[in-house]
């Protein structure tokens, strides 16, 4: 990646980024399936308490290990500018803002999680079950965040294809230790729900010493000499990187807290609506790992192309990668148009929860388009180091105008539960529409040579 690709030769370059991304988002989509599938195969209230352990998690996770990804733009600039002895560096400090992160999130939550726990009318079994759950899982947050670290790092440098393969062994380690946790056999104790905690912090722990393993010796990574030579924390490169990283993890914690809040409101509307809810909003979520995975890839792309100034290299990329999004989110919205009905049938035989599961997928078709759009521009501008845009149309996206707009239409209108979704439809075109003229802004100023400028 240190050169640049002829026009033609970027769509090439650009989807052997992609794919092994793409592999790898959907690999730990399917370790939080198996997760839940096998707890709920030990009993409901197992099944209740992982699912309301994962609710606290994963925003909690998605927010601070956002703040991680910066390390991404920061090693493709110094990739494409040939400053490789800062790269080892930067990978440093990274690991040492993880494990303060990670040990912050420890012991916030060993303070916290009880009385968050004690404020929801839950069972006492399933408050039980979901407190140990997240006990158990917080032994592989130190891990989880160390390899996030050299995660970012790896794929940075377009080895992409070493994290899908960390992602795609890690998936029957997560299911052995959850077979023999959950259940109880080859003589480890029965600990239910319980278990897939300790599973999970295990296979966090799997990953993270594979990828260390990776980076010392395999051969494209190995020169770089992380986790080699020690480096003083620097104060300075934790700046930079928070700089950079608060703003996206920030981002995503607003976009992954949006959903877990409108699944909370849904609520008011009965179990059927929920679990219609939550079946299509499932869907959806699988559908929009190519997206995501595309804005992932050009991260990589468009920070290399502006680390070494080359920015009609990266508008290219840029374009591609909008072009491809769009071609993909055209083929989903035509095949849910016509299978919605047979996915909703894949996820239930209730026939008035599948009958409301296909109406939501009906609006789940204009997710796409402006997901196609939105996702892509905003690995384009991280890739620019242009965060401040992706923070504020998260915000005025989500926050702003999809929650608001939804709750306005949920409740004063005949939408019902529909009117959340449409509510959180028009925010992701507010927002597709805000950060597509701030992309253009981008181009603008560095096709002038003009200095970068404050957002």
């Amino acid at each position: 990646m240190a050169t640049t690709a002829p026009p033609n030769g970027k769509w090439r370059r650009l989807f052997a980024l992609f794919l092994p991304i793409f592999v790898s988002q959907t690999g730990q989509y399917a370790m939080n399936f198996v997760d839940v599938a096998m707890s709920g195969h030990a009993s409901a209230e197992d099944l209740a308490g992982v699912a309301i352990g994962s609710s606290l998690w994963v925003p909690v996770w998605t927010g601070a290990g956002g703040i991680l990804l910066a390390l991404s733009p920061i090693v493709s600039h110094h990739l494409g500018a040939g400053r490789h002895d800062s790269i080892a560096r930067a990978v440093a400090q990274a690991l040492y803002l993880a494990v303060a992160l990670a040990a912050a999130i420890v012991l916030i939550g060993a303070a916290s999680v009880p009385f968050i726990l004690k404020q929801m009318s839950l069972d006492e079994n399933v408050r039980h079950i979901a407190f140990h759950y997240l006990r158990a899982l917080s032994f592989g947050i130190i891990p989880l965040f160390l390899y996030s670290v050299l995660r970012y790092f790896i794929d940075a440098l377009g080895q992409t294809k070493v994290t899908m393969w960390i992602t795609l062994t890690a998936l029957p380690v997560n299911m052995l230790f959850n077979w023999l946790l959950i259940y109880g056999h080859g003589g480890f104790p029965r600990l239910g729900g319980i278990g897939t905690g300790y599973a999970t912090a295990i296979t966090y722990a799997y990953c993270f010493a594979a990828a260390a393993f990776a980076a010392l010796k395999f051969r494209r990574l190995a020169p770089y000499r992380v986790l080699v030579r020690f480096y003083r924390p620097s104060w300075a490169a934790w700046k930079e990187l928070l700089k950079t990283g608060v703003p996206i993890g920030s981002a995503i914690f607003f976009e992954t807290s949006i959903f877990a809040a409108v699944t909370l409101l849904v609520g008011r509307f009965g179990a059927e609506t929920v679990a219609a809810h939550q079946s299509a909003l499932n869907f959806a979520s699988l559908l929009y790992m190519i997206p995501l995975s595309l804005s992932m890839a050009l991260t990589i792309a468009v920070g290399v192309e502006a680390g070494a100034n080359r920015y009609e290299a990266a508008k290219q990329y840029c374009l591609i990668g909008i072009t491809l999004a769009l071609a993909v989110a055209a083929a989903a919205a035509l095949f849910l148009s016509v299978f919605r009905g047979d996915v909703a049938r894949l996820y239930t035989n209730d026939p008035t929860v599948a009958a409301l599961t296909e109406k939501f997928l009906l609006y789940a078709i204009f997710f796409q388009v402006s997901d196609a759009i939105a996702a892509p521009i905003q690995g384009a501008l991280r890739g620019y180091k242009e965060v401040s845009a992706v923070f504020w149309s998260a915000l005025l996206a989500y926050w702003g105008v999809g929650l608001p707009l939804g709750c306005a239409l949920a409740l004063l209108t005949a939408a019902g539960a529909f009117g959340y979704w449409i509510g959180l439809i028009a925010g992701l075109a507010t927002g597709a529409l805000f950060l597509s003229f701030r992309l253009r802004a981008v181009w603008r100023r560095h096709d002038s040579g003009r200095a970068p400028c404050a957002f």
